[in-house]
């Protein structure tokens, strides 16, 4: 662990206006779009049908999988029903949308709870801003970029956000873009803890796509005292605001399953989360103790020898 303390986590503020920079945000905007027009971004298509399995509303997997829907109630292993369906129905759907994403918005009508973005948000509203650095556009966040290469170790996990606009009845939230930033397997932040000062891995900023996805290759999350084992995310609206004052349609946490904890963190690497993990629960946690993370709970499946999925709907 960090010797520095670690503090609890604070009420998100709105992030700080930053000066233009010749390379940035809007850099990898611009290789974004060159990239899109030589077909090498992957496509919607591609990236909802080869991630469907992990985004809430499935089922979870066969001996040594773990799952648990969005609904299921604090600590449950089993998957549950998911909340009820608000007005919006599978109609309201893309004909181009996956089942994934159908189900998605069947299930839409509670907008994901607003949380602190913590101590460590690397947005520019405590300190360091790692939206100004060039190459925080990624779908892999397991490494640093820019001036360190250093890559993380711990069990793959993938990470599916499903957006839907719940102003507009439930359909998918195209185009918005999403900030995502984590833990290591020892509880340490990069940009902050003491020796990361200078790495920025499991850090990353990805646009949705037409079914309102997207999709993170990342490690599955180390625990520290005070907190349950979670994801932070911020969204907004596009990425061309995505490091605009005032621009953030939401900040919420991802919370991890009380079955796939158990059996990450006996895996090789995650002792100092192994000691942590039974000192905070779901229901003592300063973020999800108010409803257990109902609906910020992941679906997850996986191994720890075949890597984890994880997928969460956000209504906003």
């Amino acid at each position: 662990m960090s010797t520095s303390p670690r503090t609890p986590d604070v009420q998100h503020s709105p992030h700080r206006p930053h000066p233009d920079h010749d390379r940035g945000l809007q850099f990898d905007l611009t290789t974004l779009m060159s990239r899109r027009s030589l077909g090498m971004f992957f496509g919607a298509g591609t990236a909802a049908a080869a991630l469907a399995a992990c985004t809430p509303g499935g089922s979870s997997g066969s001996a040594g999988t773990t799952g648990t829907s969005a609904s299921a109630p604090a600590g449950s292993t089993g998957t549950t029903t998911a909340p009820a369906a608000s007005a919006a129905s599978s109609a309201s759907a893309s004909p181009t949308a996956s089942p994934t994403v159908t189900r998605a918005i069947a299930e839409c009508g509670v907008e994901i709870p607003q949380e602190t973005a913590g101590p460590y948000p690397g947005d520019g509203s405590n300190g360091p801003n790692v939206l100004e650095a060039s190459g925080v556009v990624r779908q892999d966040i397991t490494s640093s970029f820019g001036t360190s290469a250093t890559k993380v170790d711990g069990v793959p996990l993938t990470v599916t956000l499903t957006l839907l606009d719940n102003a507009n009845g439930c359909v998918p939230l195209a185009g918005a873009a999403v900030y995502a930033w984590h833990c290591d397997r020892d509880g340490k932040y990069s940009l902050y803890d003491s020796g990361l000062e200078n790495e920025n891995y499991l850090r990353g900023v990805q646009e949705a796509d037409a079914n309102g996805q997207v999709t993170f290759k990342t490690v599955y999350p180390g625990a520290y005292n005070g907190r349950w084992p979670h994801i932070h995310f911020e969204v907004f609206e596009s990425m061309n605001n995505a490091t605009a004052a005032g621009q953030v349609l939401a900040v919420s946490q991802i919370a991890m399953t009380d079955a796939a904890c158990k059996v990450v963190y006996t895996s090789p690497g995650y002792e100092t989360s192994a000691q942590n993990f039974p000192n905070t629960t779901l229901q003592s946690d300063n973020v999800f103790g108010d409803d257990g993370g109902i609906y910020q709970l992941a679906t997850m499946s996986g191994s720890v020898s075949a890597g984890y999925t994880a997928g969460l709907n956000v209504t906003v």
